[in-house]
């Protein structure tokens, strides 16, 4: 019996004569994969408060059905009681009017809104079921406690149909009051409230298109049912399919710990990425971008990994106006013609990195509660060498939403291998759980002083002794981490969709997107999006004078023997080695881990690889790949701001320069804006011609010139706080790593 449970799916067995015993044993296998990793379920303010593994402990798994009064759920029940040979309850037929004794709608008058709540949570309470389907009624989900038992039986499905079509349905069937409405109170704005409730109270989400029916919505929850049951979490680009032990299931938690698989390859979903249909983007186009973002996110995970109850309030803090400048976090502005800059700078640190640092925390702290034993009081202390802005986003995030959590974050940097500004926003940051170091070296430096204070087994043994601290590598926060890959899928969809609701297009046209490129993940965001059903008919990589990428996607080789890398006034795309692009060959190769680990190897031992046929003819077809020289950069500079009075970065001016080259006019072109050009305002104002003006001029001065100069796009408040600060805490060592380790010590009495 076991063995057949290794192979079988939620959608084979739930037909099976015995469905209940094969259904309690697949919850046991499926809690087993997860390796109990419990994940909460909170209600908000509301107090409601339950484990997802509850319902598995219980060894009880009904389908629950949860929507607006015509949303279809009582209908979508019978179906699926027929498809999957369970039984149906639907609460107002079978429970309630068969205790009451009278109809819904006379208990309603007698009891009122209020106490009506109260009586059907009772007789909610009152129900033994299992290995059903249940229809809940509209309002049960108003009653905190019985929905809190209700959900301890199984998973509870959100049938999310437009408030549009609920409206139309009820005026059909007559329905101009429902349970909660007063006289005069528009029917709209219960159903607005009644949102609100439901948006806190499901396990999975259906999202329901305009006038779909109730047989393809039941479809799309045996769909929702089947990935929950087959989903092994993740798996390495470079992990051996035939190997892959069916038992166990790695979490996002865990894979947000670990950063590197074992094997050195990187993490991706075991499942095909999930393909919204037209009609389910068009319910993503005039809503804010919190809400896009958790309907995007909840496709991408499973909810045992990370609860929607949760991760929504991780949004609600990631994406506000204490953290970003704009209310529309990423906004779409028309530059010129058929371009589009899609601004990614509006965060705290002036980066698009913020878009994933500002949730990021949240996430891995919630990893680290999850995942380490119950009795575990460890406190953890991340070490991260930057060359840039990943540094400033780091300190920002774990420092907003990490402080108080027992996780601390030191951040080395090459004293003379970033620029000025990057220098003021990190040491203005310092204090709290985090600390800024410069070190007198370069980036390679700081980074094999991380990697030595990890290999020292002393300072391991002291930190545990002395607080039962933990060193946690970099990979909590750089780019190959799968956790910093999901919210820039999220910006590039809201890209598309911005452009949507400004009727630049029509849902379903075509746009190209032009992302200065480095370690492959922005554009790699984009590459998923698109498998997600977004229509970018081309993906262009705009490199700088390290220009690997581009060579690679036009010759199909990779090779970096005779290169080094060279500093430019793009400085986050200096890179030689692209991370994320094992991640695009594993998907564009079919999964083909042993094409990736074979290509990798070879990149690893002789600094070169090749792909070539049909696998280079794919690539070529996603990718187009061309790059900017230092002088075009500065070219691309002062001419957009000459002929739009725009101001762009040396990123943005690498990705505008490109679309220039390749824009061919037939579709709209979405730029990405990586970072503000304040951040580069030397580099910026050189452009322009002002090299004699800043020749003496503080970064502070610059910034002063700079506001004379445009208000497009508007000076970053800020960005402009952490320059002109005097709050500075900078530490400069010595390229000593005796010195480092003291600091180390000494940090760990701080958090």
């Amino acid at each position: 019996m076991l063995s057949t449970l290794k192979t079988s799916s939620l959608w084979r067995f739930l037909n099976e004569t015995k469905a209940l015993t094969s259904t309690t044993l697949s919850i046991k296998k499926y809690q087993h994969r997860r390796r109990l990793n419990t994940t909460t379920r909170i209600f908000s303010d509301r107090g409601f408060v339950t484990s997802a593994t509850d319902k598995q402990q219980k060894q009880i798994y009904n389908i629950i059905l949860m929507g607006s009064p015509g949303s279809g759920k009582s209908t979508v029940a019978r179906i699926l009681a027929q498809k999957l040979n369970k039984p149906s309850i639907d609460i107002d037929n079978d429970v309630l009017e068969p205790m009451w004794g009278v109809k819904i709608s006379e208990k309603l008058k007698e009891k009122g809104s209020k106490y009506f709540i109260e009586e059907e949570g009772k007789a909610l309470m009152t129900v033994k079921a299992e290995n059903s389907i249940i229809s809940l009624t509209g309002s049960n989900p108003l009653n905190d406690q019985a929905m809190r038992y209700i959900a301890s039986t199984g998973y509870v499905i959100f049938l999310d149909y437009p408030a549009k079509g609920i409206l139309q349905r009820l005026h059909k069937m007559k329905i101009d009051r429902i349970v909660g409405q007063e006289i005069g109170t528009p029917l709209a704005d219960i159903l607005d409230h009644r949102q609100i409730t439901y948006e806190q109270a499901y396990d999975i989400r259906i999202l329901c298109e305009e006038n779909e029916s109730p047989e393809s919505v039941s479809e799309k929850v045996i769909v929702a049912l089947k990935v929950l049951e087959e989903d092994q979490g993740y798996v390495s680009t470079r992990q051996d399919k035939n190997s892959v032990n069916t038992q166990e299931r790695t979490s996002l938690g865990e894979i947000l710990l670990q950063g590197l698989a074992p094997d050195g390859g990187l993490y991706v979903p075991a499942l095909q990425i999930p393909i919204l249909s037209k009609g389910e983007w068009s319910r993503l186009v005039n809503i804010g971008y919190r809400d896009r973002a958790l309907r995007i996110m909840e496709r991408l995970m499973n909810p045992c990994d990370l609860h929607p109850s949760k991760l929504r309030i991780f949004l609600e803090r990631a994406y506000n106006s204490e953290t970003f400048d704009n209310e529309k976090i990423f906004p779409v502005r028309h530059l010129q013609d058929n371009q589009f800059l899609l601004e990614l700078f509006h965060g705290p640190t002036a980066s698009f990195k913020d878009a994933a640092l500002q949730l990021m925390p949240q996430m891995f702290v919630d990893a680290l509660r999850n995942n380490e034993p119950l009795n575990n009081s460890s406190r953890y202390i991340i070490l991260v060498a930057t060359s840039g802005d990943t540094g400033s986003a780091v300190l920002d995030g774990f420092r907003r939403h990490a402080e108080g959590s027992g996780v601390g974050v030191i951040v080395l940097f090459p004293e003379h291998g970033i620029s000025e500004v990057q220098r003021l926003q990190m040491t203005a940051m310092s204090g709290g759980n985090v600390q800024v170091l410069g070190i007198e070296g370069d980036f390679d430096l700081c980074q094999t002083m991380v990697k030595k204070a990890f290999q020292d087994q002393n300072l391991a043994t002291w930190l545990s002794e002395n607080g039962n601290f933990r060193l946690r590598y970099r990979n909590a926060a750089n780019s190959i981490t799968w956790g910093r890959l999901l919210p820039q899928i999220v910006f590039q969809v809201s890209a598309y969709l911005d452009l949507v609701e400004q009727k630049v297009i029509s849902l379903g046209d075509e746009v190209d997107v032009c992302i200065p490129t480095g370690n492959f993940g922005n554009i790699l965001g984009a590459y998923y999006a698109q498998a997600m059903g977004i229509p970018f008919r081309r993906l262009i990589c705009a490199s700088n004078a390290n220009n690997t990428l581009t060579e690679f996607i036009n010759t199909g080789v990779y090779d970096i023997r005779a290169r080094q890398i060279q500093k430019t006034q793009s400085p986050a795309i200096d890179i030689l080695k692209a991370s994320n692009l094992e991640r695009f060959l594993y998907h564009m190769s079919d999964r083909n881990d042993q094409l990736v680990r074979k290509c990798f190897k070879e990149l690893e031992e002789n600094q070169c690889f090749e792909v070539s046929g049909q696998l280079l003819k794919d690539i070529q077809k996603s990718l187009v790949g061309k790059w900017c020289s230092e002088a075009e950069c500065v070219n691309t500079i002062k001419k957009c701001f000459e002929t739009t009075g725009y101001l762009l970065d040396p990123h943005t001016a690498i990705a505008k320069f490109v679309a220039d080259l390749v824009n061919d006019g037939d579709v709209p072109m979405i730029i990405n804006a990586t970072a503000h050009c304040s951040k580069f305002a030397p580099q910026v104002l050189r452009a322009l011609g002002h090299k004699k003006e800043i020749k003496d001029k503080t970064v502070s001065e610059m910034f002063d010139m700079l506001h004379k100069i445009t208000e497009s796009p508007s000076m970053h408040s800020k960005l402009e706080e952490c320059v002109k600060s005097s709050s500075i805490n900078e530490k400069v060592l010595k390229p000593n790593y005796e010195d480092i380790e003291r600091e180390i010590k000494i940090f760990s009495h701080k958090i």
